[in-house]
């Protein structure tokens, strides 16, 4: 029941979106237009004080903590979302770049942290639900082995990491190598989940950022040469903003992508183009 003076929209559908940071509050805004927001971060301070700033500019969210590296806390999440009647829109932005963990840490939170949420909430999908899970360029540019790619076709393997870490050797399990691993990974996983969505009648996809201005990838900047060296490669000369990257959100959870699912749209400036043009 709408509460005069409030911004609260109960007829509106549930947009979760996971991760408070510049990209993840970015989306929140955007589909903010359109969906009650359930903002969901590690940090609840933060998820609670984006979602106040967005009540403030006449949208309807909420915040709440989740560490979806917690079996426990994403199925309270979980419950959350059904008890609000369930959801339109996940949008899995939440992630950790190379410079801001270690091997097993970075391929937890990117890559089973995210498969965790999205089996959590399948079953609460319906006619009309998008899935859109925030990969990475990066991801495009990842070739495994064999044996690691039958590794990541069990992404929710409580053994993973520890798997994957035999499998590549001491030397190889760096952060600069479980990044493209896990997005790689992100990108299969959705394609790969396509036909369990679609039973449902919803839609499941991924979306890959190439260079985007945002605070982790500041960071990025600072910590990895190669970073400014691919950027130098971009055909449109710069990188990308996060208003882009919340069109492309809002674009993909719309029914103008009402027959998109099981694959990746890249959002790169042509970069990925231009690193494998002969």
């Amino acid at each position: 029941m709408h509460k005069i003076g409030s911004s609260a929209r109960p007829d509106w559908q549930l947009a979760v979106v996971i991760g408070a940071g510049g990209m993840g509050t970015a989306a929140a805004r955007r589909l903010s237009q359109h969906y009650r927001i359930l903002l969901a971060d590690i940090d609840e301070a933060r998820a609670a004080a984006v979602a106040e700033i967005l009540c403030k500019e006449g949208g309807d969210a909420t915040g709440v903590a989740c560490d979806i590296t917690n079996p426990a806390a994403v199925q309270r999440l979980t419950k959350t979302v059904a008890d609000m009647g369930g959801f339109r829109v996940l949008a899995h932005v939440a992630g950790l770049s190379p410079s801001m963990a270690d091997f097993g840490t970075i391929i937890r939170v990117n890559l089973t942290g995210a498969v965790r949420v999205a089996e959590s909430l399948l079953p609460l999908a319906s006619v009309g639900t998008a899935a859109i899970l925030i990969s990475s360029l990066a991801g495009h540019t990842y070739r495994p082995s064999e044996t690691i790619e039958a590794l990541l076709r069990g992404p929710a393997d409580p053994a993973l990491v520890d798997k994957l870490m035999v499998a590549l050797g001491s030397q190889q399990a760096t952060p600069q190598v479980a990044y493209p691993i896990s997005k790689y990974a992100l990108m299969a996983y959705c394609r790969q989940q396509a036909a369990a969505w679609g039973e449902r009648g919803a839609r499941i996809v991924s979306l890959s950022p190439g260079m985007i201005a945002t605070p982790m990838g500041a960071l990025e900047f600072e910590k990895s040469p190669r970073k400014m060296q691919l950027y130098a490669r971009t055909p449109l000369k710069r990188e990308g903003t996060m208003l882009e990257i919340a069109d492309a959100i809002e674009f993909l959870a719309s029914d103008k992508a009402s027959f998109i699912s099981g694959t990746d749209l890249l959002v790169d400036g042509g970069l990925a183009g231009a690193l494998t043009a002969r």
